[in-house]
């Protein structure tokens, strides 16, 4: 039986392409840390991912994210112009599990809002937020919208 089970970390961000046939293929590679005999071993897998599980990986994750992989074992072997033979092994991955809570898009949406903010600033615009992100004028909104007269249906459900 040839099976893999891995939990690591990506080393890098997944590379992710379409192919002439249509199909998409996204490679990635991930650390694993072995413990024997009081060492640590870290040991770096390559991994492969085709069609829909290849997209969702090249959308989503990213480098540094924990990962579980199930998969095979595959080593491919191919001569280059000068004759020379090459051998790859990796892992086709038929599922993968983020084990991490953020994805890659959430930290480019923090960076771009810090940078907005330095921005702003470097204007001399003052920008204030609370902890949950919003400006005090979004909460008076809020509080306003709270507070407002109800709409003709739930009247009626009142008066009933």
């Amino acid at each position: 039986m040839n099976r893999v089970m891995l939990t690591g970390r990506l080393t890098r961000d997944p590379e992710m392409r379409k192919l002439a046939s249509g199909k998409t293929v996204t490679q990635f590679s991930v650390a694993t840390n072995d413990y024997r005999g009081g060492t640590e071993k870290s040991e770096y897998h390559n991994v492969v991912t085709w069609d829909r599980l290849a997209e969702i990986c090249g959308q989503y994750l990213g480098k540094g994210q924990l990962v579980n992989i199930e998969g095979r074992i595959q080593t491919r072997q191919w001569e280059d112009e000068s004759k020379q033979r090459h051998w790859k092994t990796e892992i086709v991955a038929s599922a993968v599990e983020m084990l991490s809570g953020r994805r890659k898009r959430d930290y480019a949406a923090e960076a771009a809002a810090e940078a907005l903010a330095a921005q702003a600033h470097a204007l001399g615009v003052s920008v204030d937020t609370d902890d949950s992100g919003e400006t005090p004028a979004d909460e008076t909104d809020a509080a306003e919208a709270s507070h407002s007269e109800p709409e003709a249906g739930e009247s009626e459900l009142v008066a009933a």
